[in-house]
């Protein structure tokens, strides 16, 4: 999913709201996502996070005041947001993009699962469970 699918909708507009950390993309065929920064970050398409096949994803923890420094076009098919924790090297293709948007929900419910499962947390500093039969009130 990390190329451009020719029957992908492409981005008409695409807006970076700072105060309320979501990116906004509307596309040709009138859908429009608000993206949450975090949401993004936690998804980047990068091999930082990902890894280099499957079973080498790594969780990303502590990103719910992740930031949106700069965002750079790639070309014609994506975008390269610069993230407020130094993380740069995703591209989010259009394709990517309108994926993360039209599976937002359930992408979203999937990692907060595996926060929980990991004992983690989406705070920054925020303290690791693990296995200690503890609970953690919800983020």
């Amino acid at each position: 999913m990390s190329g451009l699918d020719s029957n992908t909708p492409l981005p008409t507009r695409i807006v970076v709201h700072q105060v309320s950390r979501v990116l906004e993309i509307e596309f040709s065929d009138g859908r429009v996502f608000k993206l949450p920064f975090e949401f993004l970050r936690v998804h980047s398409p990068s091999a930082e996070v990902r890894g280099h096949g499957p079973g080498q994803e790594v969780l990303q923890t502590g990103k719910a005041q992740v930031g949106i420094e700069s965002v750079e076009t790639v070309g014609h098919y994506a975008i390269q947001p610069r993230f407020s924790d130094g993380h740069d090297t995703g591209i989010y293709s259009w394709d990517y993009l309108y994926h993360l948007g039209d599976r937002q929900e359930s992408l979203w419910r999937d990692y907060l699962a595996r926060l929980q499962a990991a004992g983690a947390s989406r705070e920054p500093d925020a303290p690791v469970l693990r296995a200690t039969g503890l609970t953690r009130p919800k983020t």
